[in-house]
């Protein structure tokens, strides 16, 4: 499970405000309790996980490093797409129509079966009266179904946008998207059924990224 905290993009990005200019800008924002929560997780897994068992993440992690997408994902002042996807409940929304009401803050997650985006959302969560303040508003992007998404946000009580991004049309869009290695995704599929969680068999899920 050390796959999930190191596709994790080094910088937080969000899209500004201003009506002509819908560029994706870096954070400086370190959340220093979340990355604790996230080690200490990682350490927990890796100390309870066989040697095969880091053997596949490993060379899981090597492959995707190795396949560029980190380099291609959307970054500091390039041009944020727009979108517009629905909610658990139905509900469309748009971020180019969010951002006439202020910034706003864009998170990906591969699914309520990790562990690792169950902590960052319940983070983001916590922390949502102080984006609040600062008038910007959060959207996470998920591959998983509608009903699968609706289960993630009720678990973690959350009070932002969880948008479903079937066959991670909108992460294409922004880079963010790499296929697992067969090994992982044997493990996945036969782990929590992950291709019943996305309505899809590619294989294919978001990194990490805000």
């Amino acid at each position: 499970m050390k796959y999930a905290i190191t596709l994790t993009l080094a910088i937080s990005i969000f899209a500004c405000n201003s009506p002509s200019n819908n560029n994706i800008v870096e954070s400086t924002v370190l959340n220093t309790e979340l990355q604790d929560q996230l080690q200490a997780k990682q350490n927990a897994v890796e100390q309870k996980a066989d040697d095969e068992k880091k053997r596949v993440y490993a060379q899981g992690i090597k492959a995707v490093e190795e396949s560029g997408v980190l380099q291609q994902a959307l970054n500091t002042g390039d041009k944020a797409p727009n979108f517009v996807l629905s909610n658990a409940k139905g509900k469309k929304t748009s971020l180019y129509q969010n951002l006439k009401n202020g910034p706003v803050v864009l998170t990906w997650y591969r699914g309520g079966w990790c562990p690792y985006c169950n902590i960052t959302l319940a983070q983001l969560q916590k922390d949502l009266p102080k984006f609040t303040a600062l008038g910007a508003r959060i959207m996470a992007l998920t591959p998983e179904l509608p009903d699968s998404s609706i289960n993630t946000a009720q678990k973690n009580a959350l009070k932002f946008d969880v948008l479903s991004d079937l066959g991670n049309k909108v992460a294409e869009q922004y880079g963010v998207v790499y296929t697992l290695t067969p090994d992982v995704a044997t493990r996945y599929q036969e782990g929590f059924g992950l291709h019943e969680y996305n309505g899809d068999k590619s294989n294919k899920l978001p990194l990490a990224a805000t």
